[in-house]
């Protein structure tokens, strides 16, 4: 950690928030250049045509010229690349393969910059160190320091791979042995994010002391306005990002390289560690949610544990019965609220009581559970209305008829209740809507899907009330999210092209896992 100083990382005046968010919003045009037949031969680039700079002298060096740029700088840029022979004789898919990797390399000086911040402003402060117990600090910052000095030793060894050869630099096989040190520090730091969350929700409410100090730390120049909050979560939100920059770059190797296969070994070391680190929040999540809810119901009906280590909560919530009187010849409806709490593997139904808490008078496996849509015509306000079906159930009834407050939350709860789906075969949906993600939003229920900009989604199906379901292709992960995030893709070659480049990546894994 000591050996050297980063060149790059005072490259860019921006902390890695504000650089990850012109870098995002680059991408969302980049997409929006595409769906628009605009693309000319420069406007692929992930980076917006050139910034006018400085007039430097030729003594100055390329670090010096790098640091005039507030934004993302381009490889291209570089004194010694530009204008140069080599770079003139490159191919424009050459050309951008350089630049994916360059990002890969900017984008880490400017995310360690922020972890500095982080660590030495923050969590070395003495004056909030003493506002907080020892658990608390460690449940706040957790291995914060660790997370940086592997960052420092990533961008080190970068940098020198940089250095040796600035026209053909590799960066995925210094990826591919970093992720053993990225594992061992990013999956204790992200598995206490419920922790670190609670904690810091319980100070800024309860410690007045804590609230002062950080409103002082918060408004020093070096944190250029930026919450502490928004440093905590850097961990998370890079671990992703490095995974889409190594895929990005594995998508412009040569196919059959042994760059492709350091790529691909490397995306793939970080997808299993993402994997990981969302399985252990999830099962930590659904243990305090077991745990909770266990001491807020009881059983009418046949008692089963309701806490195991396998079992996650889907999605719950109060739904309105329906029944219907065959007696009258108005066919009188009488309603009742019925509470379902939707598991992995099985169904509960209760009546809801005071307190919040929940009678539960049937219950039955998930692989005894349909849901459907309802073909019934009902007027008034009896409209949203889906059927379950428990094909065998504790006791009692089989049939529900079920009305919710909205269209969406009738979709959602029949998708919820699907049989479990294999995986999905993007080629197999060449004409399936696509939209981008253009505002971040964060996954407030467990069948929401979370997304961040330049995201983009195969929809599978809308609500009438600005909802949709659909499947993000770089993760094949599946959920719910407002339409007001996101816009459509409305060019068939535009969308087609996403398409390949997954499609590019799923080839390039089957090729390099199968040989082995």
């Amino acid at each position: 950690f000591r050996r050297r100083h980063s060149k790059l990382i005072n490259s860019s005046r921006l902390l890695y928030q504000e650089y990850s968010d012109v870098v995002l919003n680059k991408a969302i045009q980049s997409q929006k250049r595409v769906d628009s037949f605009a693309e000319d031969i420069e406007s692929s680039f992930p980076s917006s045509p050139r910034l006018r700079r400085k007039v430097l002298s030729p003594q100055d060096s390329y670090l010096q010229r790098l640091s005039i740029s507030s934004n993302a700088s381009l490889w291209q840029d570089i004194p010694m690349i530009r204008g140069s022979r080599i770079l003139l004789n490159m191919s424009r898919d050459e050309q951008k393969l350089q630049e994916a990797k360059f990002e890969l390399i900017m984008s880490e000086a400017s995310y360690l910059r922020s972890l500095n911040v982080a660590v030495d402003h923050f969590q070395r402060s003495a004056e909030l160190q003493a506002m907080l117990t020892n658990q608390e600090r460690q449940w706040l910052f957790s291995r914060l320091h660790d997370v940086r000095d592997v960052s420092a030793s990533f961008l080190f060894d970068l940098e020198e791979k940089f250095e040796e050869d600035m026209f053909t630099f590799h960066v995925c096989d210094v990826a591919l042995k970093h992720a053993p040190e990225f594992r061992r520090v990013y999956l204790p730091y992200v598995t206490n994010q419920t922790y670190q969350e609670q904690t810091f929700q319980r100070l800024l409410s309860g410690n007045a002391g804590f609230q002062q100090v950080l409103e002082r730390l918060e408004s020093d120049p070096v944190c250029q306005r930026l919450s502490l909050k928004s440093f905590l979560i850097l961990p998370f939100q890079r671990i992703t990002r490095l995974k889409l920059l190594l895929q990005n770059i594995l998508k412009r190797t040569r196919p059959g390289s042994e760059e492709e296969v350091q790529a691909t070994q490397a995306y793939d070391a970080l997808e299993k560690l993402i994997k990981d680190c969302n399985e252990n929040v999830q099962r930590m999540k659904s243990t305090e949610e077991l745990i909770y809810l266990s001491q807020k119901i009881e059983f009418e009906c046949k008692i089963f544990p309701l806490i195991s280590q396998s079992r996650r909560l889907v999605k719950c919530g109060e739904l309105t019965a329906l029944d219907f009187s065959t007696l009258s010849p108005k066919w009188k409806v009488t309603t009742r609220p019925i509470y379902l709490h939707l598991f992995n593997d099985c169904l509960l139904l209760s009546r809801p009581k005071e307190g919040g808490r929940f009678v539960v008078f049937d219950h039955a496996a998930f692989s005894d559970v349909r849901g459907e849509k309802c073909e019934m015509k009902l007027h008034g306000t009896n409209k949203n209305v889906f059927r379950l079906f428990l094909l065998q159930n504790n006791q009692g009834k089989v049939e529900f008829l079920f009305r919710t407050e909205t269209h969406s939350e009738k979709l959602r709860w029949i998708s919820a209740l699907a049989p479990p789906r294999g995986e999905l075969d993007l080629l197999e949906c060449p004409d399936a809507p696509q939209v981008q993600c253009i505002k971040t939003y964060k996954a407030r229920e467990n069948d929401e899907l979370a997304l961040e900009k330049a995201d983009i989604i195969m929809v599978m199906q809308n609500s009438n009330d600005g909802w949709m379901e659909g499947v993000k292709l770089s993760d094949r992960e599946r959920g719910w999210f407002p339409s007001e995030h996101v816009e459509f893709i409305s060019s068939k070659h535009a969308r087609q092209k996403n398409l390949k480049e997954e499609q590019r990546v799923k080839n390039a894994k089957q090729q390099v896992f199968c040989k082995k």
